[in-house]
């Protein structure tokens, strides 16, 4: 078994990929995982466990993917298995209700003060698509505004760039979104409030919803300056607009309940799913029992799903959260991911590279760039090539990086200080190495 230093060759991964190649779309089955953001041929996993991934040359990897988000307690937690292995023994799939599904939303709701209803589905796609057909159906409106590099999903209404002006319609970033659809979405830039402003003067009457990151993730880390958010509660209460929260990645991620509350901000309704699930395909949305009892079977709002609500999801995810829950959980993933981002910000500085890095809960992400990063079109501005380069050099060195600088990065309960140490290690001599 190779250790996690100086990993130098691959084959068998080569080989997975020429295969896969040959069976699945592009060789994998989300784009991201195709390497396309760093190049060269991706890594195929054969097992995790705890901070670590293996691959199926036999590399061990210091993980800070996690699944993208929901490996918070590290992979493979003995208590979160057991909990899939019991499920599993009464059966696969109901379709049909379980009381498991009322303990975990009875969880999941005691953490989101203000909402009174939940409904699961499987992805975090379902939930905000499902989440913006409540808000049209409770408004009467059609137009939703979303953020550049603000990323909820695939649904076609969602795949859409900024126009040429802030109160321009958009217009589709993905082949088979029909230009009628793609119309009804505006956009705007992240973190600026008073461009939002500026759209709501003329159409809020028309707006039905707002759908943020309260934390953005999908365009690499993006914290959001101060007054963002609670301007688009004001705009959102002002106008008669429902506001959503896409705390798909944030969810039980940067704090118990969210970054809504740790900003102490009440959103109309929630969206969630990765942690939630404890790794396992469960999405949400949520809120208060005015807008939440439009959906079918109780109002008018139609939404329905097989496999939602599944037996064995629900217990990972419940067993997940109960584990979250604990005294000092947050805190102690707070201290490591804070940590973790001034120690890289240190090694930039000594290696004489731009490098900014910032952190949240279990959240963080770096760019490399000599001021931070505020939005898309911040993120688009720093150096991907660069990051390509540290990606394959950290690679190497047996820490596995998210394989795009438009992702962030996640800590678990399972990362120690000897493995923040390394991570730090390896990334000092990659930007030494590099610069």
């Amino acid at each position: 078994m190779a250790n996690a230093v100086a990993v130098s060759t691959r084959p068998q991964s080569e080989k997975a990929f020429q295969r896969a190649r040959q069976v699945l779309v592009g060789g994998v089955n989300s784009p991201v995982r195709a390497f396309g953001g760093v190049g060269g041929t991706p890594v195929f996993v054969q097992r995790a466990e705890g901070a670590y991934v293996y691959d199926v040359d036999g590399n061990r990897y210091i993980d800070l993917v996690g699944s993208w988000g929901p490996a918070i307690l590290g992979h493979g937690h003995p208590d979160v298995v057991a909990a899939v292995q019991k499920a599993a023994t009464t059966g696969l799939s109901f379709g049909a209700p379980s009381t498991i599904e009322t303990e975990l939303a009875e969880l999941i709701l005691s953490a989101l003060p203000g909402h009174d209803r939940l409904r699961f589905v499987s992805t975090g796609t379902e939930a905000v698509m499902s989440a913006i057909r409540v808000a049209r159906g409770a408004t009467n409106r059609s137009l939703i505004l979303k953020f550049a590099g603000n990323y909820h999903g695939h649904a076609d209404g969602l795949l859409v760039a900024a126009g040429s002006g802030a109160i321009t319609h958009g217009v589709p970033s993905s082949a088979g979104v029909p230009a009628e659809v793609a119309s009804q979405t505006l956009v705007a830039r992240y973190n600026d409030l008073s461009e939002v402003e500026g759209i709501f003067q003329v159409r809020g009457d028309s707006i039905a919803a707002v759908v943020v990151e309260p934390i953005a993730g999908n365009m690499g880390y993006v914290a959001p300056v101060a007054g963002f958010l609670e301007g688009l509660r004001r705009l959102c209460t002002q106008h008669g607009t429902v506001l959503i929260f896409d705390e798909v990645m944030t969810g039980f991620r940067v704090a118990w309940g969210g970054a809504q509350r740790r900003f102490n901000i009440q959103p109309d309704l929630t969206c969630l799913a990765k942690v939630i699930g404890g790794g396992l395909p469960v999405g949400a949305y949520c809120g208060p029992a005015r807008l939440m009892d439009m959906v079918s079977p109780s109002g008018p709002v139609y939404q329905a799903g097989t496999l939602s609500g599944n037996p064995v999801c629900m217990a990972a995810g419940l067993t997940t959260l109960k584990l979250c829950s604990a005294s000092g959980f947050y805190e102690s993933l707070e201290t490591k991911s804070c940590w973790l981002a001034q120690e890289l910000m240190a090694a930039g500085k000594h290696a004489g590279v731009p490098l900014v890095a910032d952190s949240v809960g279990g959240m963080l992400g770096i760019f490399f760039a000599d001021q931070p990063v505020g939005d898309f079109d911040d993120a688009c501005a720093t150096d991907g090539p660069y990051f390509a380069r540290f990606f394959h050099s950290m690679l190497d060195r047996g820490i596995w990086l998210p394989p795009s600088r438009f992702e962030a990065w996640f800590l678990s309960a399972a990362h120690t200080e000897e493995h923040l140490q390394r991570i730090v290690d390896a990334a000092t001599d990659s930007l030494r190495t590099m610069a």
